[in-house]
């Protein structure tokens, strides 16, 4: 369960994954949910401050249902509080993507501990994110913000063709992330920050946003698929 940018090395568990299935060339590499991205990179961003705690809710796009407002028109002016299975793969998948290998085999993080709450909105495509974090460490805005827009990982290194360059822009406005302004960013590939400011209850807080079905779901496959072209896993018959 692989975001690029973050655990490539998850990648090395498919020559065990061949061993197990007794296979020479097949193997199945898996991307996360889509609701998950626009928050687990600033969370890896901000590794070494030591987030513990997180409070989540997405505010998720009907085509994150295969839906459209033609064929999904009681969404229009509409909010559904509820999302099958969606709050617990919230929860689970970031510490699976912030886990280790050890013997062949992914062992998942056990922090931060995430709860989270997942809503559809009347959107057609962009996952919006309210995000509360605690971290063990003392930081600044600036700190936090300078870690958002460097973070970059193999994809950028490497020169892929999908990875977004920055990967993470900050917004300063108010009002920002949009989905109308910003879902777009990076050809739909890169991710979108704003409001971070201190919390009275948690130390801080922020609005993130990603496109679903880009970032999300068939783009992020495809910079999963270019990386494994590029470390050499998936090769020319």
């Amino acid at each position: 369960m692989v975001i690029p940018e973050i655990n490539l090395d998850h990648f090395h568990v498919i020559e065990d994954q061949k061993k197990r299935l007794g296979t020479k060339r097949g193997f199945i590499a898996v991307k996360p949910n889509c609701s998950i991205q626009s928050y687990t990179p600033a969370l890896a961003a901000w590794k070494e401050f030591e987030p513990y705690e997180v409070v989540a809710t997405t505010y998720q796009a009907i085509s994150g249902a295969g839906k459209t407002f033609k064929d999904w028109p009681e969404m229009n002016g509409n909010i559904i509080p509820y999302i099958g299975g969606e709050e617990e793969k919230s929860e689970k998948e970031p510490l699976r993507v912030f886990g280790h290998v050890e013997n062949g085999e992914i062992v998942s993080a056990t922090e931060p501990v995430i709860t989270c709450q997942c809503v559809r909105v009347p959107v057609l495509n962009g996952h919006t994110v309210a995000v509360f974090v605690k971290f063990r460490k003392k930081v600044t805005k600036e700190q936090l913000i300078e870690k958002l827009v460097n973070f970059s990982g193999y994809p950028q290194e490497h020169n892929l063709p999908s990875a977004p360059k920055p990967f993470i822009q900050y917004l300063e406005e108010d009002d920002r992330p949009q989905v109308t302004q910003d879902v777009d960013f990076q050809g739909g590939m890169g991710v979108s920050i704003g409001r971070l400011r201190e919390d009275t209850v948690y130390d801080w807080k922020f609005i993130g946003l990603s496109h679903n079905t880009l970032r999300g779901a068939a783009g992020g496959a495809v910079l999963c698929a270019e990386t494994l072209v590029s470390l050499g896993y998936i090769t020319a018959k």
